[in-house]
């Protein structure tokens, strides 16, 4: 690897396969093979796309240990006060109703449906809290979770769109 990127950090080749691995299209090439053994990676084409590939794998990293800055940035609401109490949750027109009047608003359609291996993580988290009431950490935790789904989903086409 050497002699096309240069020297790298252990943190680069790592970053660098943790974005080939969130590549749609690699997904779907290996999908049989990444349920039995170890996949292969793919040599980077040249320095410029080791580095742009390694800066997606850092942005990914960094938003999937709830690190990045973004997750400052809710793209969701909370809006209407009450018991907290997870009931019953229903997905309607972008909003997630936890309870017959309290919701998560604007919530993406790909967040809900967001697949990670083999659960939907915005639904499976209030589907584990079912029964429970939601202090104000958990409201936050979820909306951050929002923010990782949405911005790990923008970064996997940019990925896919960089290996052309």
């Amino acid at each position: 690897m050497e002699q096309i990127v240069g020297k790298t950090s252990p943190e680069d080749v790592f970053d660098y396969i943790y974005a080939i691995l969130y590549s749609p299209n690699y997904r779907e090439k290996y999908k049989e093979f990444l349920k039995i053994d170890f996949p292969r990676v793919p040599y980077p084409k040249d320095k410029k796309s080791f580095r742009r590939l390694t800066t997606f794998g850092t942005e990914l990293r960094s938003l999937h240990l709830f690190e990045s800055p973004k997750l400052n940035r809710f793209i969701t609401t909370y809006p209407i006060d009450g018991s907290n109490i997870v009931e019953k949750f229903v997905y309607k027109n972008g909003n997630v109703y936890i309870n017959e009047s309290q919701y998560f608003g604007g919530i993406q359609e790909i967040a809900w449906n967001f697949y990670i291996g083999g659960y939907q993580p915005a639904q499976k988290w209030l589907k584990d809290r079912k029964g429970r009431e939601l202090t104000n950490e958990d409201i936050e935790h979820y909306q951050k979770m929002v923010v990782v789904l949405v911005e790990t989903e923008k970064i996997m086409l940019e990925i896919d769109n960089s290996l052309k």
